[in-house]
């Protein structure tokens, strides 16, 4: 499509400069900005466990809006999409672009609300205290207790969480930042210190919540949850387009060997044409039986 020759998208991780400044500019093309991607992709497999997504149009679109988010102060992502779309591998690639830590929390039986707000004390002082930019990525499937929610929601909405820090834990962090108040030439009373380290959390502290809009679940923690959608930049991943059905299929098919490349293009063609048409008539199966059969980029 035409359009699609000049993408509409500003960053400020593809213009080099000569000093350390990132101007936020728009970016002069498709190829110019897949080529950075592509670039930042390599630098974090090499230190991280190994992704591979595809970077066609949308998903590049994806990673520059994740970027703009994390780079505002307060900023919060809510990616919404089906299951497979991407979500989590795009938000660490743009984690990865403004040098923030990802962190994600492993959901074992044993894992209660304490636990997650043991881990939520972790990154309020390393955030707070140390100053280390962090993603928070959380999904719907880590929720096994919607308590959850309730210190999410809290944490979103003031960037405070009632009675998360114990009393000699509050001390600690209150020495800790004092130094940096007294810099700054705010009176380091106790009040102020702990303002000050709230608004330090919410500065390097930042959350991306992948949730599915699939039945009733996202609608009812929308609800009762306001904080979710009111304190929170909403990026919603449609399903995919047909040139990233047939790039998906075309990477995986590259592998292949003994077949020559007009075989490779035809099955990949083929495959994407499959997926969209499953698509349509579960569209039609809806209509007719009122029973709904969900086609997502990890079935494809």
């Amino acid at each position: 499509e035409e359009p699609l020759a000049h993408p509409n998208i500003f960053t400020s991780f593809c213009t080099n400069t000569a000093d350390d400044s990132a101007p936020y500019l728009p970016v002069k093309g498709w190829d110019q900005l897949q080529k950075m991607l592509e670039l930042k992709l390599d630098e974090y497999n090499e230190t991280n466990a190994v992704m591979n997504p595809v970077l066609f149009f949308d998903a590049m679109d994806h990673v520059a809006r994740c970027v703009r988010i994390i780079e505002q102060p307060r900023g919060n992502a809510l990616l919404v999409g089906v299951g497979g779309s991407g979500k989590q591998s795009l938000a660490r690639l743009a984690a990865f672009v403004c040098e923030y830590e990802t962190f994600q929390i492993t959901v074992t039986s044993s894992y209660t609300l304490s636990s997650f707000r043991e881990d939520l004390v972790y990154l309020y002082k390393r955030a707070g205290v140390k100053a280390i930019g962090i993603l928070f990525l959380l999904t719907d499937q880590q929720i096994v207790d919607e308590k959850f929610l309730v210190c999410m929601n809290d944490m979103l909405a003031s960037g405070e969480i009632p009675n998360l820090l114990a009393i000699d834990e509050v001390d600690e962090v209150v020495n800790a930042v004092r130094p940096k108040v007294k810099q700054e030439g705010i009176i380091d009373t106790r009040e102020n210190c702990w303002a000050f380290y709230i608004e330090e959390v919410r500065k390097y502290l930042h959350v991306a919540l992948c949730f599915s809009p699939v039945g009733d679940a996202f609608r009812i923690r929308a609800r009762q949850f306001p904080a979710l959608v009111s304190c929170t930049q909403i990026d919603w991943f449609h399903s995919w387009s047909q040139e990233a059905l047939v790039a998906v299929a075309q990477r995986f098919l590259g592998d292949m060997e003994g077949w020559d490349d007009e075989l490779k293009e035809n099955m990949a063609a083929h495959m994407a044409f499959v997926h969209t048409q499953v698509s349509v008539q579960s569209d039609l199966y809806m209509e007719t039986e009122r029973r709904r059969n969900y086609v997502t980029p990890k079935s494809f």
